[in-house]
């Protein structure tokens, strides 16, 4: 297994972010109401952590997608076909209350870690790939988690 490149690494933590400042106004109250009071309530609270979710559910369609691309034949097909199912999962499941939202983008983020492992597994995701993965999923489904709890 490769290191983690640096960029990657400190591009995919800053991806989280967004979840970690959801997770952190859902805790503080004071920091929730200056959030309200300055950036609005659209970025607190579950709100932030629930769009940003879903779109990064279907950005990592097209990670997968790209992945895909390095195959050919019934595994590059296969890939594909696989490749849309977290944007597909996100547009069908991921609405309704915060809490069965939070669940289904959890129920994603951890189902694409099974899709990450099948492409690794195949060669088609860098070595470095699942050990990244498996921490910004860690951190994104403990923040959401505390929407369900």
């Amino acid at each position: 297994m490769s290191r983690i490149p640096r960029s990657a690494l400190l591009l995919g933590l800053a991806g989280v972010l967004p979840f970690l400042w959801g997770a952190a106004t859902l805790l503080l109250p004071s920091l929730n109401a200056w959030a309200l009071a300055n950036v609005g309530p659209r970025f607190v609270g579950p709100y932030v952590q629930l769009s940003y979710g879903t779109v990064i559910l279907s950005f990592m369609s097209g990670v997968l997608w790209g992945f895909a691309t390095r195959a050919e034949g019934h595994v590059a097909a296969t890939g594909y076909a696989l490749s849309v199912i977290p944007a597909l999962w996100a547009f069908f499941f991921v609405g309704g209350g915060p809490t069965s939202a939070a669940m289904y983008l959890i129920l994603g983020f951890i189902g694409i870690l099974g899709l990450d492992w099948m492409f690794a597994r195949q060669g088609l995701a860098p070595d470095w790939w699942m050990p990244l993965r498996l921490l910004l999923s860690t951190l994104v489904v403990l923040s959401l988690l505390l929407i369900v709890i």
